[in-house]
């Protein structure tokens, strides 16, 4: 068994650095290992310590080098011929030292790039509160809301075929414009995502998030940032002739906003919403969901970003929790708030609350909102850090993110609780002011 002055030590940090992976190796292999796959950890070890042999030996040369220097130095000050065989005996060893570390650098510098792109491979330790499992059977679940809501008529059809029918969603075409997992909305379907977005936009900025509007073409160094990179790169969509990717969620570019700055204490936290479309390959998904908006290329979806002081993290992701629950609650569709299992947490997260919509025609509760803390895992690529007045240094901040909510899958939800016997669909309340009707 590990001591538990070791726990606290890596409870504490909760993040993945190399400097973690040296003093607790057994432990970080140990929590890795609690997710789904196995991490070894030991090459990074092995290449860790030739790097810091080198480095030892570098800084010895370089001491040696600056000592023979400075005796030159005083040697000739004090009168010794520049040209006697005393000082070209020095200036031979110096440059024979040189030499040597002309050779080194280079030596330690592919060494140090080696340990970052295997470190980059690692995902985040799942937190202490994170159930251990090994697949999605294992998450927990954490609360239900709104059974009251549940629609009791049968015969409920798929959001696809009553969107259909209204005359307010087409495949066919999209799939003619583009290929599969396209959709086109159209009349008032197109009414109903812009209502869902403007609804959501206005719910989380009420709630204290300033709104952004980034772009949604991001370069490699954003991609590596939030951990998009390198796992991901297959789920990607990139341009082929620049540097760019199609953003897979408004993350990726909003998290980015403060890389490599310095902010202050005073400053945090900082709450971020921004609506985006959202590309993904979709490429682990063949054969599931290939009909309707539940897993589509492009999605729109309104997104809460965090940057928050380390000590808050925790309680941040219970509020932010709240905040994507608010929007579920004030449209009434019933709900369940899972906690997400070491298997099954996504590669940036030490923690996830999944918040899963109830779709009738299917008598599942499936995925609307991921709601993560990341501590300071993206902190640390991303280089975002804060200083607090008074102290030394800096520290890394920690971030957060979730959606609040995915517009379309928030549609379907709409479309199959509220269908009525008659074919028809009747709009939540807060929604009918955005779109100037109560049916559909």
């Amino acid at each position: 068994m590990l001591a538990e002055d070791t726990r606290q030590k890596i409870k504490e940090k909760s993040v993945l650095d190399i400097k973690q992976i040296r003093e607790n190796p057994q432990l970080v292999e140990e929590r890795l290992n609690s997710r789904s796959g196995k991490y070894d950890i030991q090459a990074i070890l092995q290449l860790d310590q030739k790097q810091r042999e080198l480095e030892v030996t570098r800084n010895q040369l370089q001491a040696r080098s600056n000592e023979v220097g400075k005796i030159v130095g005083q040697k000739i000050k004090s009168g010794t011929n520049p040209q006697s065989p005393e000082i070209q005996s020095l200036r031979d060893e110096g440059n024979a030292i040189k030499t040597q570390l002309s050779e080194l650098e280079p030596q330690e510098k592919a060494l140090k790039a080696e340990i970052e792109q295997l470190v980059l491979a690692l995902p985040n330790l799942p937190s202490d509160s994170t159930p251990i499992g090994k697949s999605e059977e294992e998450n927990v679940e954490v609360r239900r809301w709104g059974d009251e809501y549940i629609p009791q008529n049968e015969n409920i059809l798929p959001h696809w075929e009553i969107g259909e029918k209204l005359g307010i969603l087409n495949v066919a075409r999209a799939v003619k414009v583009a290929q599969s997992r396209f959709v086109n909305l159209i009349g008032a379907g197109a009414a109903l995502e812009r209502a869902l977005i403007q609804f959501m936009l206005a719910r989380q900025t009420e709630a204290g998030y300033v709104e952004v509007s980034p772009p949604i073409l991001v370069n490699t160094e954003s991609m590596t940032a939030t951990g998009q990179l390198p796992k991901f790169a297959e789920e990607s969509f990139k341009c082929a002739d620049d540097d760019l990717w199609l953003i897979p969620t408004a993350e990726v570019p909003v998290t980015n906003l403060y890389r490599g700055e310095i902010l202050t204490a005073e400053e945090l936290p900082i709450y971020h919403c921004a609506y985006t479309p959202c590309f993904r390959r979709e490429a682990g998904s063949y054969g599931r969901d290939m009909r309707g908006l539940i897993r589509l290329h492009q999605f729109n979806k309104v997104e809460l970003v965090k940057f928050v002081h380390p000590s808050t993290s925790f309680d941040e992701l219970e509020k932010l929790v709240g905040n994507a629950e608010a929007i579920l609650q004030a449209l009434k569709l019933p709900y369940r708030v899972i906690n997400l299992c070491t298997g099954d947490l996504g590669f940036s997260s030490t923690k996830t609350y999944d918040l899963e919509v109830w779709l009738p025609s299917s008598g599942k509760y499936r995925e609307i909102s991921s709601c993560s803390n990341f501590v300071d895992f993206q902190a640390r690529r991303a280089d975002i850090r804060f200083k607090e007045a008074g102290k030394k240094g800096t520290q890394y901040l920690h971030t957060l993110n979730g959606s609040g909510l995915a517009v379309g899958r928030t549609m379907a939800a709409i479309l199959e609780n509220y269908q009525q016997p008659d074919g028809t669909v009747r709009i939540p309340e807060v929604l009918q002011p955005y779109l100037g009707r109560e049916v559909l």
